[in-house]
């Protein structure tokens, strides 16, 4: 009988090589809070799924985060993109697009050997409604928080959740 493949947590050292490599600039990683949604925070969600679309893992960012990677992935001036965290309070359609592609790539934290297969199922920009069964999986112990500072823009948070 062979042990049952499980979804496990990066390492923070994996996350930071991952941004590092995709915004290239030398993010910087740390121990962080959770990120949570409420009215006045709200977070982007990823949703990553098996083949049998069970739901492996979350990647949870705060508005800040979710701007400043999407801005720094899609090369926009940071002035413009902390316009859009201190004044529009939301992600543009570019940096939306931009912010899907992050966290595409984000995906590949969690396809090491030994580890099922998970892939992109839906990604929440800040602000969408997230369904009930996601909302609820973000409260998981299984995480990883962390507060990233991608240089050149700012710092945000990041929690990586496996339910």
């Amino acid at each position: 009988m062979t042990a049952p493949l499980t979804v496990v947590l990066p390492e923070a050292k994996a996350v930071k090589d991952m941004l590092t490599g995709l915004v290239g600039r030398p993010v910087s990683v740390t121990p962080g809070a959770p990120v949570t949604p409420t009215a006045k925070d709200p977070v982007s969600v990823a949703v990553y799924v098996g083949s049998s679309m069970a739901v492996h893992a979350l990647c949870v960012m705060d508005l800040p985060l979710a701007a400043w990677t999407g801005g720094a992935l899609a090369l926009l001036p940071p002035g413009g993109v902390q316009d859009v965290v201190e004044e529009d309070g939301e992600l543009t359609t570019m940096l939306t697009e931009a912010l899907h592609e992050v966290v595409n790539v984000l995906s590949a934290l969690f396809n090491v050997p030994g580890a099922p297969h998970s892939k992109l199922h839906a990604s929440y920009a800040p602000g969408d409604d997230l369904p009930g069964d996601v909302a609820g999986m973000l409260a998981a112990f299984n995480r990883l928080d962390l507060a990233v500072e991608v240089p050149g823009y700012g710092k945000g948070r990041l929690s990586l959740v496996v339910p």
